[in-house]
């Protein structure tokens, strides 16, 4: 073989040697890039925010919401003594307040117009009461949280009779009724601990002594 065609051959030998290496380090370095992109991806579903304005501060339980004595006005202007489905409903929405549930308390308190004697309209009054503590007590509410009061007509809640003196039936129809009133629990404070400082009783020791 002449000396060209051995400079051509080693040429082309060197050639191929060069283009290999280049290849193999594009083909690393694209699996870095990707590697990396990978990292960055998993680090950001790791670490999601937990505020969009704040990140470290963590948001806060929600408050509870405050508690307020309730009072109910139960009608009885139509039904007599007894609860009708107006009456019902408005219970059943005091059954889902807040401040009935918290146990405290009920006063229900009959009323009732000024026709009839005192005793007839006391007796009156103290039937629709027992009307709304008994349907209570369906609902599971305890006997001992309500106090029936009878108030007859003594406690109107407007006037009887028009201002010239004539009969008011629709006056009359809203002193028929019954007031219900749901305290709030009494807070009970814990009983103080006596300390324990390792003395001794003197009357303890006085009555051994004797």
């Amino acid at each position: 073989m002449s000396r060209w065609a051995m400079l051509a051959l080693m040429g082309v030998l060197a050639g191929c040697n060069v283009r290999e290496p280049a290849r193999d380090n594009a083909a690393a370095e694209n699996k870095s890039i990707l590697a990396e992109e990978d990292e960055l991806a998993n680090n950001s579903a790791a670490e999601a925010p937990k505020s969009i304005l704040r990140p470290e501060v963590v948001p806060d339980e929600p408050e509870k919401p405050v508690l307020k004595p309730a009072d109910l006005v139960v009608p009885f202007g139509a039904s007599g003594y007894r609860l009708d489905d107006a009456g019902r409903k408005l219970l059943d929405e005091l059954l889902g307040n807040a401040t009935m549930a918290a146990g405290g308390p009920i006063m229900i308190g009959g009323h009732s117009d000024t026709r009839g004697n005192d005793r007839d309209n006391l007796v009156s009054s103290r039937k629709r009461a027992e009307a709304v503590r008994d349907y209570l007590l369906s609902k599971g509410v305890p006997a001992e949280r309500m106090t029936v009061i009878a108030f007859g007509e003594t406690r109107a809640l407007v006037p009887n009779a028009k201002a010239d003196g004539r009969d008011d039936p629709e006056a009359r129809a809203k002193n028929r009724r019954v007031e219900v009133q749901v305290a709030l629990p009494v807070a009970t404070e814990p009983a103080a601990a006596v300390p324990d400082n390792g003395a001794v009783d003197a009357s303890i020791v006085d009555s051994k002594s004797q």
